[in-house]
């Protein structure tokens, strides 16, 4: 039996340095005028938060901390995790407080959920696609910058895997790479020689020919770049389970089922992080004088 892989978690510290430096941002020097302005200092509020599409929830633990830190008293309830599939119309979680505290940490606490559940939606939508196969979507470096690590988030609450996180933590040999380094076989051994053992080393390819000096060193993982389904088909029976192997180019809803059934092990796109719409998430609120 197959041990089930335990759901993404991402430190507290981090969720909270960035919706304390987003509150930040919108609240400036004066804070929220408008509520200031508008909302008795002793109201109180019960809102919802809910989906407006079908799609798949993450940034919950952001929603949480925006009404938190805008006033620890707030109190948050999701009723759905991290991960989990939504309806139309359903609510996702429940928030109660101070008024002013729920109406002035509202759009970041939404900004955070709908761009993050939209990641985890439009990654759930490739994911759903190749189900029937063994390969997983995985996303890409091209992400919002001071994003990624939350992009990289919502991938995996959408069922998807991450590629690596930054260019400190895998060796990835491009084209350009290969060109300067004087060919596939030569940037590979440098690699080699410059990584720790527990460093892979991955090498993109665009012919057979590079796959198979690529496999003749010993390359850990082969990307094989902008390949037709025949010759994904090819490549994999070269490799015969040698590396593995990842697709990547022109990866749309049109194209990753013949690319992951030609079997292929990844399928890499900048798509699931930089062309996501955000899930519409809105807060409906009903606000009673103490």
């Amino acid at each position: 039996m197959t041990a089930k892989a335990n759901p993404p978690v991402l430190p507290r510290l981090m969720v909270e340095d960035a919706v304390r430096a987003a509150l930040a941002e919108d609240l400036g020097r004066a804070g929220d005028i408008t509520t200031q302005a508008t909302i008795p200092e002793d109201a109180r509020a019960k809102a919802v938060l809910a989906s407006r599409q079908a799609g798949v929830v993450a940034g919950l633990a952001f929603a949480e901390t925006a009404f938190a830190l805008t006033d620890p008293a707030v109190r948050f309830t999701a009723l759905v995790r991290d991960g989990e599939r939504v309806e139309p119309g359903q609510v996702i979680a429940r928030v109660e407080g101070s008024a002013r505290a729920i109406l002035s940490g509202e759009r970041v606490a939404l900004n955070f959920l709908m761009y993050l559940s939209g990641i985890a939606s439009y990654t759930a939508k490739f994911a759903d696609l190749i189900a029937h196969t063994h390969a997983k979507v995985c996303d890409t470096r091209k992400t919002v910058p001071g994003m990624r690590a939350f992009a990289k988030y919502a991938v995996r609450c959408g069922g998807g895997a991450n590629h690596r996180f930054g260019l400190d933590d895998a060796i990835l040999i491009k084209d350009n790479h290969i060109a300067v380094a004087g060919g596939v076989t030569r940037a590979i051994e440098a690699a080699r020689a410059y990584a720790g053992h527990l460093v892979k080393i991955e090498i993109e390819v665009d012919t057979v020919a590079q796959l198979e000096e690529a496999l003749a060193v010993d390359a850990d993982v082969i990307l094989l770049d902008n390949m037709a389904p025949e010759l994904l088909e090819k490549a994999v029976k070269i490799n015969a389970g040698r590396a593995r192997l990842e697709a990547s180019g022109n990866i749309s809803f049109d194209t990753i089922r013949a690319v992951a059934e030609a079997g292929v092990d990844y399928i890499s796109t900048s798509k699931i992080t930089m062309a996501a719409p955000t899930l519409d998430v809105g807060m409906d609120i009903g606000i009673e004088n103490a």
